[in-house]
């Protein structure tokens, strides 16, 4: 500022800061061909190109546990810092709830299974219906419905293979009160082989597993995508749910990958006495 605001020359205004000229002649290592880092900066860059909306917690595990390179999870941060790789996410408003049910405690597998709708659109403005459930336990995508419109029959049809895939249903399905959720075909099905517990209307913060597995959905590939065509929207969310399983590392779950948490879960469901008032 001084040099290009007050036209001091260099020396007088290392003078005035007390600054040395060698120094401020000096380039940062980090710009200069012997930076010790400069191979990490370049993985980070690549990663940060191929997945834009992760931050540095998932590109550190990336480079720990896929990669198998031993670094601290603080030297990332620096790097992700330094190279101007930072997601930036809007802020989120202070929501206040209660539930008035129980509180069903997703202690182990197959405990609560957490089910959602959301939507997006093909380029010709037809709507796009997406169904996703998730084990709150392990965090496992266990369904995936990419359609125009999805009725309680379809839904019901779908959850039957799925707890047939999956070794049988859970004890306990999570939604809202949306009106496939509440229909006579599901409670139907349900009825004296699965539990519903319905969040109290307009609280989806209660269902929030399931929330936030549809958040980084819509974050990280329907907002990143045009669908021109039903059929590419089906694959590609087929896709990233699959990558979810098998290659998105949870800190949660101590950085291991859903699917590798479930093969290696032995936790096991201790209920607890509660009442409905």
């Amino acid at each position: 500022m001084l040099k290009d605001v007050k036209n001091m020359s260099e020396r007088m205004a290392c003078r005035v800061v007390g600054l040395s000229r060698s120094t401020y002649g000096r380039l940062p290592l980090a710009q200069t061909p012997a930076d010790p880092d400069a191979g990490m900066r370049a993985q980070l860059r690549t990663y940060a190109r191929k997945h834009p909306r992760h931050g540095f917690r998932r590109a550190w595990a990336h480079l720990r546990f896929d990669d198998g390179i031993e670094v601290n999870k603080k030297k990332v941060h620096r790097l992700w810092t330094e190279e101007g790789l930072q997601v930036r996410r809007a802020p989120r408003r202070k929501r206040a709830g209660q539930s008035s049910v129980p509180i069903v405690a997703a202690d182990a597998p197959k405990v609560v299974w957490a089910l959602d709708f959301q939507f997006d659109s093909t380029v010709d403005g037809k709507k796009v219906k997406i169904a996703s459930m998730v084990d709150e336990h392990t965090r496992m995508s266990l369904l995936n419905i990419v359609d125009r419109s999805i009725t309680a029959d379809r839904l019901v049809e779908e959850l039957e293979k799925t707890f047939a895939i999956w070794g049988g249903p859970p004890m306990v399905l999570r939604m809202d009160n949306g009106p496939e959720f509440i229909s006579e075909a599901l409670q139907a099905f349900c009825a004296g082989s699965v539990g519903i517990s319905y969040i109290p209307p307009g609280t989806p913060w209660n269902n929030g597993f399931i929330e936030s597995f549809n958040n980084r959905l819509r974050d990280e590939c329907l907002n990143r995508n045009c669908w021109p065509t039903l059929l590419e929207a089906r694959v590609v969310i087929d896709d990233f749910k699959h990558d979810h399983n098998h290659r998105h590392r949870h800190s949660a779950l101590g950085y291991q990958t859903p699917a590798e948490y479930a093969a290696r879960c032995t936790h096991q469901h201790h209920p607890v006495g509660c009442e409905i008032d």
